[in-house]
């Protein structure tokens, strides 16, 4: 269960090593990586919270701790130690289910989402894979899956043991833990069969976070209004905003009064505890680039700790920053099954922080009492648009 008091904002990290640590050009670069892991795990960081101090990526403390970069020696003293696999993403998903009960764990800079259950139901075509179960799941993008490892980690509890896959940049992008119900020889099996000791990842400098670069003025408002308005499946929204060349936080702005309204920056706060007291089943989405992770059903034990906003259920735990929240949105999509609602968090790059949705089924219209709370939300009355234009765009 990842302790929110250990989750720390990426701009907490100091500045980077020199240009040939990252890389581990350097030959003892991986060893002084080894070393001062073992230090600062001693002291109770998590890997992420290292490699942000260290200045590299996640992805490159754990390649640093491949088998092969160590001797047998240094593989016995180590904490940890990672064995590469080799690639075959959706075999090494669907061959989970064999092993019974994990915890799923995808995150961003800013919210971690965690679920325990089984891998059922795994696919793909193309780039695009699914996991689809009653507990786990998935959104896969297969295009950022970059690197992957069976990660052994020695602790005072025992041996510790999960799969850990990241982007070009070392970012992870989604993991799984064994949990105690688990079979550990089905685990130990699966990352045997898809090991590859001799493949050494590396991983690019991380690029910056992208920028809405079209002006207002530029963007077909009148268009966007009516293609929105058009819609029939959520699933189409991607695509609209793909046709009109404009970002998702900006077409919240552009929207803003006809299908969208500006919600407090912490109403996330009032309508997680609320939809915890009222027994409302709901839908958190949280994702990157890789993945995107899904709750469905009831929440129950709400709390802050700190920025921290949590939710500590069994078998789902969440972890929100709340000060990273810079806008939040009250989002109308029409479908054919009637309007569907959400609340959509974005951090001020213009990211998508997590989604929050009312659960609901293909076929059935969302639950009127999640849309009632969706509404009481927004304080101020919707803002006038005249003639349908919506409020943003250019006369």
């Amino acid at each position: 269960m990842t302790s929110p008091t250990s989750l720390q904002r990426r701009d907490d990290a100091l500045p980077d090593l020199p240009a040939d640590m990252p890389g581990m050009a350097h030959a003892n670069a991986p060893a002084a990586l080894r070393t001062t892991f073992a230090s600062l795990r001693g002291q109770g960081l998590r890997a992420r919270d290292i490699a942000l101090r260290l200045g590299i990526s996640e992805g490159a403390l754990v390649a640093a701790h491949a088998t092969s970069r160590m001797s047998p020696q240094e593989a016995n003293d180590s904490p940890l130690d990672a064995t590469p696999l080799d690639g075959q993403w959706v075999a090494i998903l669907q061959a989970l289910e064999a092993v019974g009960p994990v915890m799923a764990l995808t995150r961003n800079d800013h919210v971690v989402h965690e679920k325990v259950g089984v891998y059922r139901n795994v696919s793909a075509k193309g780039p695009m894979g699914l996991a689809i179960g009653p507990e786990i799941d998935l959104r896969l993008f297969l295009q950022h899956w970059h690197a992957g490892f069976h990660v052994r980690e020695r602790t005072d509890k025992g041996e510790a043991h999960s799969l850990q896959f990241f982007d070009r940049q070392g970012r992870a992008l989604h993991k799984v833990h064994l949990r105690p119900q688990g079979d550990v020889s089905a685990l130990e099996d699966l990352a045997q069969r898809h090991a590859d000791p001799s493949r050494q990842w590396y991983f690019q400098p991380e690029a910056s976070a992208p920028q809405e670069t079209r002006a207002d003025a530029d963007i077909d408002c009148l268009g966007l209004g009516d293609a929105w308005s058009q819609m029939r499946d959520t699933h189409e929204f991607f695509d609209l905003l793909k046709r009109f060349k404009v970002g998702r936080r900006q077409a919240m702005r552009l929207m803003e009064g006809i299908h969208t309204r500006r919600t407090p920056v912490l109403a996330i706060d009032t309508l997680l505890r609320q939809a915890a007291e009222n027994g409302l089943p709901i839908m958190v989405f949280v994702g990157n680039a890789g993945c995107i992770q899904i709750h469905t059903g009831p929440i129950h034990r709400v709390s802050a700790l700190g920025p921290w906003l949590n939710v500590m259920d069994e078998g789902f735990n969440l972890h929100l920053r709340t000060d990273a929240i810079h806008e939040s949105w009250l989002v109308s999509k029409p479908t054919d099954d009637g309007v569907v609602t959400s609340i959509e968090l974005f951090n001020d790059d213009g990211e998508v922080i997590a989604i929050i949705f009312g659960e609901r089924k293909p076929g059935k219209a969302e639950l009127p009492a999640w849309r009632s709370l969706a509404h009481a939300l927004v304080q101020a009355p919707p803002h006038a648009a005249g003639a349908g234009q919506p409020s943003r765009c250019a006369a």
